[in-house]
């Protein structure tokens, strides 16, 4: 008798586990579908504050003390931007 129990338990066990991979199978490309597209938005993010190579070259060329001081408080981007703008007004 407790054989007969032990198999009906293994054969719950094994139809329980299908339905968990049937489950993985439906539930894992919309997983993988939103963390592709969180991954997408990041990139984009970043692809907007990176500077290029001649951006780069530009800044060390003209850069005075203030805006060595501005790329050491705020990064390239905004010291970029700051040197752009006294430029403009110069």
């Amino acid at each position: 008798m407790t054989a007969a129990v032990w198999v009906s338990g293994a054969a719950g066990a094994s139809a329980f586990m299908g339905r968990m991979q049937g489950l993985a199978v439906v539930v894992f490309p919309f997983l993988l579908m939103g963390f592709a597209l969180a991954m997408e938005r990041v990139q984009n993010s970043l692809d907007r504050l990176s500077v290029g190579r001649s951006q780069v070259e530009e800044f060390l060329e003209t850069a005075d003390d203030t805006d060595v001081e501005n790329l050491a408080k705020d990064g390239l981007p905004s010291a970029l931007d700051e040197l752009r703008t006294r430029r403009q007004a110069s």
